[in-house]
């Protein structure tokens, strides 16, 4: 590719493409470099260096995977609304890992992170979850426990760490009915009485 057909966006795609291939932790500047066919130091006008490329990977990325589980919510609420969104989020965990690796990085908060991505994600997810009529801090509680439960599953799945002979997706089905269930019927933190 030449040289003058590189931009900051083309970088950041193939960045992606590469993460899925290699893994997140092999994207490197050199890596892309060598894919675009030119020296490391000519990608520099473009990025300041490989943490911001892994930033704009982890905004771009995230901004993928929240579009894929905004179009699969859309319409929908409560349970249906759940499954949905969980079923989307696995999806893009499975079929883009390197991708997805990505997403799950702590982006520092500067003016690049100030993305409608982010807050796509928030309003998209509590949005989500307000159907179960929680409210803060229990809304956030619940937002950890989907995040921490639908990534540990994925992780898990495509590491094959799931080896007993009954069938994955009936597990998950399993797990999401549980989500619901918690939800549902989610225990209300109480304020606490001063001492």
């Amino acid at each position: 590719m030449a040289r003058a057909g590189i931009t900051a966006d083309r970088l950041v795609a193939a960045a992606a493409d590469l993460a899925d291939e290699v893994g997140f932790e092999h994207v490197t500047l050199s890596a892309l470099a060598r894919r675009f066919g030119v020296k490391d130091a000519s990608l520099y006008s473009h990025v300041s260096g490989v943490r911001e490329l892994r930033t704009r990977l982890a905004l771009f990325a995230g901004a993928e995977l929240i579009d894929a589980i905004a179009a699969a919510v859309a319409g929908r609420a409560g349970k249906d609304a759940l499954t949905a969104f969980a079923t989307a989020y696995r999806a893009y965990a499975l079929t883009h890992p390197g991708r997805y690796a990505a997403t799950q990085i702590r982006v520092d908060p500067d003016p690049t992170t100030d993305s409608p991505a982010l807050r796509r994600t928030t309003d998209v997810t509590y949005g989500m979850l307000r159907a179960y009529d929680l409210h803060e801090p229990d809304l956030t509680d619940a937002v950890r426990l989907l995040r921490s439960t639908l990534h540990g599953y994925c992780v898990l799945e495509a590491a094959g760490a799931f080896a007993h002979s009954r069938d994955v997706q009936a597990s998950w089905d399993r797990a999401v009915d549980a989500l619901h269930t918690a939800l549902e019927h989610w225990p209300r933190e109480t304020p606490r009485r001063r001492k």
